[in-house]
């Protein structure tokens, strides 16, 4: 196994392993590389769901897919593995998230217990679009002005459940006309790394976020300041897919958001979550 730092802010290449042999894997190896580089890529890989599956939870448990984004696919019946697409076979999406930009957001950050690990494999690509950008928010803590340190210290950001990061309200939930009553969970706004030990910021995605205990006014203009910071470029690193690529990323470290693309290309990525704790 070969590990290459990239030429960015976060992230690793991880090259001369075959995944869908997990039993072969520098398990142990992996999993440092992962805490320290944040994301793993891996090129040219071929995996079946199953085999998907296999290697995932070489990390952990893994959660079920949300039910407003299961796959339909019979190889999906029972995996915990579901489909991002936006292609249609038979009338039918074969997935979900279709062909629009998808937010900045951490995975299912509205669960008491959100996923520790994300994994996506990429069966088909668009010719251009689609990429997924990266930033990590250790980094952005450590930089972080004086007066948005102080701001923010102490404080819980509710996480809200009714909308998927392209904007779209979930099956079985109304509208958000009040963040402050929104469903979902409530997390600190700067967590530490269970494994690692380090701060980070974990502010979810912006839409329907609420800081706790403040003015709603208040708590918009400050989510706006924070979202500012962490979205400037020197934290961030953006990848361009490639058919067979694997890209494993630390979800309570990292946010991450995806380029919309054309809707009459194709697009389809197999996706895996490794189940987490409560952040503290």
């Amino acid at each position: 196994m070969k590990i290459e730092r990239l030429d960015t802010a976060l992230g690793a290449r991880i090259s001369a392993v075959n995944l869908s042999v997990p039993d072969g894997l520098d398990q142990a190896g992996l999993r440092s590389a992962w805490l320290d580089h944040g994301v793993l890529l891996f090129h040219g890989q071929n995996l079946s769901p199953t085999a998907l599956v296999q290697f995932s939870a070489l990390f952990g448990d893994l959660e079920p897919p949300p039910a407003s984004e299961t796959g339909t696919r019979d190889e999906l019946a029972g995996q915990p593995v579901w489909y991002i697409s936006n292609v249609v076979e038979n009338g039918k999406a074969i997935g979900s998230l279709g062909a629009g930009e998808a937010e900045w957001h951490t995975d299912m950050s509205y669960l008491p217990e959100p996923p520790t690990a994300s994994i996506l494999f990429a069966q088909e690509v668009p010719h251009t679009g689609g990429n997924t950008s990266f930033a990590d928010m250790e980094a952005a803590w450590a930089a972080i002005p004086d007066d948005l340190c102080q701001a923010i210290a102490g404080r819980t950001i509710h996480h809200d459940s009714s909308t998927t990061s392209v904007g779209e309200t979930r099956r079985g939930y109304d509208g958000v006309s009040d963040v402050r009553e929104a469903p979902g969970a409530s997390h600190p706004a700067i967590r530490t790394h269970p494994e690692t030990g380090r701060p980070s910021l974990y502010l979810g995605r912006r839409r329907n976020a609420w800081i706790e205990g403040m003015d709603l006014a208040e708590s918009e203009a400050l989510l706006d300041r924070l979202w500012e910071h962490c979205r400037r470029p020197e934290f961030a690193w953006t990848h361009v897919w490639q058919a067979g690529d694997v890209v494993m990323w630390d979800n309570r470290r990292l946010i991450h958001r995806r380029d919309p693309f054309e809707a009459s290309s194709r697009r389809i990525m197999l996706r895996t979550q490794v189940a987490g704790d409560r952040p503290f």
